[in-house]
């Protein structure tokens, strides 16, 4: 799929990841839906890209929805979904704090998995009233971490979290093949994006050393760019592509 004049939906587009993604598909000529909780960030992105800012928490189903009618009242309904909204959080099971308090938990998984999910499936349900543009309907593109593989101490409900994501990817691209809806998931390594902006210069070069080649931070545009081939090539489905500079997290 071609993304000029496409409509595409972009959670967490406010900063980061989402905010990248959205810069190189208004590059392509795609007309950019920037979804995140920062009514400040959503617009400042927005009105970089010449597109829409609308304001929801990816977990809220009615929140979600209106953030799609706004969206399409404005371009259209969107062919493209980009879930790349997400948050972190680290702590052992039994720590010095005491044990890991289950609601904790339980919001990691219910922001990256369930709201991943949320948005998926009320994207589609929209996305299936659309005809076909050639050989397809639409594209999504979910946002995993090389932490569903090699979770790091103290990553325990981030790790799950993105472990789902990359589980889902399957069977959401088969559950989907029959609309013509193709699914793929992204995980990123070590990106330097607002979470790892907050650290010293040093324990970001210290964290780049770590990645075998480039022996580097990721640049949030590298993810963007993926992002445009996933969308471009119509043969990627049903996959989680790592993009890590061939890294594999220490157990610390």
């Amino acid at each position: 799929m071609q993304l000029k004049d496409v409509a595409v939906l972009i959670t967490g587009g406010g900063s980061g990841l989402g905010a990248a993604t959205a810069r190189a598909m208004a590059a392509k000529g795609a007309k950019i839906a920037v979804l995140d909780q920062s009514k400040e960030n959503a617009e400042k992105v927005a009105a970089e890209v010449t597109g829409v800012a609308v304001v929801a928490d990816v977990t809220d189903e009615d929140g979600v929805k209106a953030a799609i009618a706004k969206a399409e009242a404005a371009h259209g309904i969107a062919r493209v979904l980009m879930n790349c909204a997400g948050i972190g959080g680290s702590q052992r099971i039994v720590g010095k704090d005491g044990v890991y308090p289950l609601a904790k938990f339980a919001r990691i998984i219910n922001v990256n998995l369930i709201g991943t999910f949320n948005v998926l499936r009320l994207f589609s349900e929209r996305l299936l009233t659309e005809a076909p543009i050639g050989e397809e309907r639409g594209v999504i593109i979910n946002t995993a971490s090389v932490a569903a593989y090699e979770g790091q101490i103290g990553q325990i409900a981030y790790s799950a979290s993105k472990g789902g994501v990359v589980g889902l990817t399957l069977p959401a691209a088969r559950d989907l093949a029959q609309h013509k809806i193709r699914v793929n998931t992204i995980a990123p390594g070590l990106f330097l994006t607002p979470l790892l902006m907050g650290l010293s210069e040093e324990a970001r070069t210290s964290l780049g050393a770590q990645v075998p080649h480039p022996a580097r931070l990721g640049d949030a545009s590298e993810y963007g760019n993926l992002a445009v081939h996933i969308v471009e090539n119509a043969m990627l489905n049903g996959e989680t592509i790592r993009l890590d500079g061939a890294i594999r997290m220490a157990p610390r």
